[in-house]
């Protein structure tokens, strides 16, 4: 069994903040259900309208939520909140770790190593869901970052819903492990691909937490 986990972090709204990049969907929404619930006082009409918007509102604040995090210690760490998908050997010697996020995970990502970032492309594609196999060709962000272990590349990778991939930080910046590096609006899937010779430790169905999970096994 997987000797990477680590005990469940606190995730709520009062243990964080807002992920940056959410202000376009959030603040319109929450702007309409303030509106709708001042004028339900004086309108049954609005009261309608003030119940799903307040519920939408509520949501989006939930989703876009972004906890402080104890990073654990580790070559390798998870990049992204969700279930490990699959986990396959690559052509090139590599091995792929595809995790799972769902509209329900906190979904600001998080350097896997510290490094430096060596690129960081945009690459247009389709939006099907992140869980089908042909979410290869979706919308998608390719990071490589140069650290101890050598070139590490990650991917987010845009689902059916998650139309946006907003990255944090620059082609030159340094990173430390566990740091913050960009968010993707909604349902969508992150890769990792390990070097070859280093072991996987997690594997398929097993929940992972960003920052917290450790990936490779010493």
């Amino acid at each position: 069994m997987p000797h990477s986990q680590t005990s469940a972090p606190r995730d709520g709204l009062l243990n964080g903040r807002l992920a940056r990049g959410a202000s376009p969907w959030l603040l319109p929404t929450v702007a309409t259900a303030a509106l709708s619930l001042a004028r339900a006082r004086k309108s049954g009409r609005w009261a309608a309208v003030a119940v799903p918007t307040t519920a939408l509102a509520a949501g989006m604040l939930w989703f876009f939520r972004d906890p402080e995090r104890e990073i654990t210690q580790g070559r390798v760490i998870s990049p992204a909140d969700g279930v490990v998908q699959s986990i396959m050997p690559w052509k090139d010697g590599r091995t792929r770790v595809a995790i799972f996020m769902s509209p329900l995970n906190v979904h600001v990502n998080r350097a896997p190593l510290a490094g430096t970032v060596t690129s960081v492309e945009h690459i247009p594609g389709g939006f099907v869901p992140a869980f089908n196999k042909e979410s290869e060709n979706n919308e998608r962000v390719v990071w490589h970052f140069d650290t101890e272990l050598g070139d590490i590349e990650m991917v987010q990778i845009a689902g059916a819903v998650a139309r946006r991939i907003v990255p944090y930080v620059p082609q030159g910046t340094k990173v430390e492990q566990g740091e913050r590096i960009g968010l993707i609006r909604f349902g969508s899937r992150v890769d990792i691909y390990l070097p070859e010779g280093v072991e996987v430790d997690v594997e398929v169905g097993q929940a992972t937490t960003a920052g917290v999970t450790r990936i490779d096994r010493d």
